[in-house]
């Protein structure tokens, strides 16, 4: 397998942890261990009894229990767990894919999510969201798209990194094409519960289509990212089993510390998820009054879901703009031509309580270049 540099991951590797002002990351605020552990009484006497062996290659009972309960029709047989989500997508793709297939991707998109099925020999067809609709996807386009070697149709809702989320009629329409065609949808659901109005809510896809693989991780909507914990759920039982098996050449099975704290964080999964949604509530309002501010530099669209957006910006170079930014201001935006060359966009991560002091170094740097100041924030 030959796979091109991860744009995305190398940017990432080189200015993440060298820049003092994040302004672009894809997940929620985080915990320290004692903050999640104080979540539940007996939290850290149970994490220190913790033995630390090896742990159920398929992921302990207990942790595929409580992720089985964020769904409506699956069981904890039903899920495996990963070493996070991309350990998941690269598993999968091997699994469902060979040379010569054909597998179809939302896009823009985390590269791994095409990347790896063009590494493995097969022809991948971008299904690109339209900007000038509100980043939706056109059904149609993707009916004359697939054809009889269409294996996979990856779609990633709410999306990354656009914030966009369809009505619920979308989702159904596409499991009856899944049906109709025969192709498996893989469905990216990493930001499910950080919707802004709960009823906008989809239902995980292996809910409604018995094919489907439902993809979630700890790191989004919940912040732990650093529990490397993602999982699969689906009720395909023959490519559950073949992924099952892939994974004795990849991870084997997970930390056990990561286990307990991501089962114990799933008890408290609406307590979290409700935290991160008062966060990203606040931060929004910012950015709405930010953007309103530098329409002679943003095209600000709000997003619907999630902590991540994608205004256009109006310069001529956005990675020359986010190379100045990071240098004179000390604030990381990602250029948008980490998932593609045509973006001339930029992604905004608000998930973070320090998005305020982000904000404010980037407005100055925009002041120093002859822009309009913003407003003290009136928010507490």
């Amino acid at each position: 397998m030959k796979l091109s540099p991860f744009r995305l991951e190398r940017y990432f590797a080189e200015h993440e942890f060298s820049t003092p002002y994040l302004l672009c990351c894809s997940d929620c605020e985080s915990f320290s261990t004692e903050e999640l552990l104080q979540l539940e009484e007996g939290g850290r006497q149970g994490l220190l009894r913790l033995r630390l062996g090896y742990t159920e290659s398929r992921g302990s009972e207990d942790l595929r229990n409580q992720i089985a309960a964020l769904y409506g029709r699956i069981g904890f047989d039903d899920v495996l767990v990963h070493a996070g989500a991309e350990e998941a997508i690269f598993n999968f793709m091997n699994v469902a894919l060979q040379p010569g297939d054909h597998a179809v991707v939302h896009s823009p998109c985390y590269q791994s999510l095409a990347e790896i099925a063009r590494g493995i020999g097969a022809a991948v067809t971008e299904w690109k969201a339209d900007p000038q609709d509100g980043w939706t996807l056109d059904l149609g386009f993707l009916a004359d798209a697939a054809t009889d070697r269409t294996r996979v149709v990856v779609v990633n809702f709410p999306h990354n990194p656009t914030g966009c989320l369809p009505e619920k009629g979308f989702v159904r329409e596409l499991a009856r094409l899944s049906d109709e065609r025969g192709f498996v949808v893989f469905s990216d659901e990493v930001y499910r519960g950080l919707e802004y109005d709960p009823p906008d809510r989809l239902p995980p896809f292996t809910d409604i289509n018995d094919r489907a693989v439902s993809l979630s991780v700890m790191s989004k909507t919940y912040g732990l990212a650093g529990l490397r914990i993602g999982w699969i759920a689906t009720r395909n039982r023959e490519l559950y089993d073949k992924l099952a098996g892939f994974k004795d050449y990849t991870s084997i099975c997970s930390s056990a510390p990561s286990e307990y704290l991501a089962t114990l964080a799933l008890r408290h999964h609406e307590e979290i998820r409700e935290r991160n949604l008062r966060i990203i509530r606040g931060n929004l309002d910012r950015l709405d009054e930010f953007f309103s501010r530098h329409e002679d530099v943003f095209e600000w669209r709000r997003p619907e879901a999630g902590p991540i957006a994608f205004p256009r910006f109006l310069g001529e170079s956005v990675d020359a703009f986010c190379d100045q930014v990071r240098r004179k201001a000390g604030v990381l935006l990602l250029p948008g031509t980490a998932y593609g060359r045509e973006y001339g966009h930029v992604r905004i991560g608000f998930g973070r309580r320090n998005l305020p002091q982000a904000l404010e170094h980037l407005d100055g740097h925009l002041q120093s270049l002859g822009r309009k100041p913003m407003p003290p924030d009136r928010h507490v």
